[in-house]
């Protein structure tokens, strides 16, 4: 049996700092993932820095959600920790 992660609120994790992103998650009623960019290098890194947000979801089992990232360079360890901790915060399963 699957469990499948539930957002409940929204949330955000992460800055607007350099080489940094700004992550926000928000409930959505439909089911499947939402991934709004907006990046300075949304041209070179866009499919990357979506496929990137898309796995964590994946990885979690989210049903349902609207993540929007506002990205400042981030590399995509700190991208995946931003939209990992942004989704857990959104689903009241923050740690400590």
């Amino acid at each position: 049996m699957v469990i499948t992660m539930k957002i409940k609120k929204a949330a955000t994790a992460g800055s607007m700092e350099s080489n940094d992103a700004l992550v926000g998650v928000y409930p959505r009623e439909k089911t499947g993932i939402e991934i709004e960019i907006d990046s300075i290098l949304k041209v070179q890194f866009g499919d990357r820095i979506k496929k990137c947000a898309q796995e964590v979801a994946e990885e979690l089992n989210v049903e349902a959600a609207t993540i929007k990232i506002v990205d400042k360079g981030a590399l995509d360890y700190a991208l995946r920790a931003r939209v990992e901790t942004a989704l857990l915060r959104a689903a009241g399963e923050e740690q400590g």
